[in-house]
């Protein structure tokens, strides 16, 4: 835990400068309450001038951009300036702090299909697993699961047209009467999700994107 203050710390330190894009991202978010939500403005040079790995989220209060500041056991831990905290295994979003509605915990019945590679499994593959929700202390939610490729289409990332390899996931929560699809654009050689849209909560839909994706460069 020493660790993640002292990585907090250095972020947030980091994020405080008024011309940083990390701030101004996420001082969007905070204003989206009051103003409506204003769209994210981000450049490449912007992106590559942070010394961290970076995504941004969209959610229907606003945009921010999200820094690594811990990875523990394949579990990334993204933040933003205002302290929101993500955390991604294997690209799917297992957790949440300090957003308007959070998602708690995740766990699968079984193995998760995201740590092979969603790009590896099967069309119609059928998965479930459970989640917590603080919001009304709602523990133990079974989510039911059923995926389906749906080809290579090409998604714009800041300056770049990328090649991806789209996997739907229908989603429905047992008890909450709440059905959606998830959609996850992944790189159909490695199965690393650089996109994707997921219902944290029924309250909580997020687009996530990489900018600067925590990603081995193959040769």
């Amino acid at each position: 835990m020493k660790f993640l203050r002292l990585a907090t710390l250095a972020v947030a330190s980091l994020l405080v400068s008024a011309c940083n894009p990390l701030m101004t991202a996420s001082m969007d978010t905070l204003k989206a309450a009051f103003e409506g939500p204003e769209p994210l403005e981000l450049t490449r040079q912007q992106v590559d001038a942070t010394p961290y790995y970076q995504i941004t989220i969209a959610a229907p209060t606003g945009e921010a951009v999200m820094a690594l500041v811990r990875l523990q056991d394949g579990v990334g831990f993204w933040m933003a300036s205002t302290r929101q905290i993500l955390m991604l295994e294997d690209g799917l979003a297992i957790r949440s702090v300090g957003f308007n509605d959070n998602l708690d915990g995740t766990r699968f019945d079984g193995v998760s299909p995201f740590k092979a590679g969603l790009h590896r499994i099967p069309d119609g593959l059928q998965t479930r697993r459970q989640v917590d929700f603080n919001d009304g202390y709602r523990m133990g939610v079974s989510v039911t699961s059923r995926f389906n490729r749906k080809g290579l289409e090409t998604v714009h990332i800041l300056d770049r047209d990328v090649e991806l390899l789209r996997v739907d996931e229908e989603i429905a929560m047992d008890g909450l009467g709440f059905t959606a699809q998830n959609r996850y654009w992944v790189d159909p050689t490695d199965g690393f999700i650089m996109a994707s849209e997921q219902h944290l909560t029924p309250e909580l839909p997020l687009r996530i994107v990489q900018v600067r994706p925590n990603k081995p460069v193959v040769q």
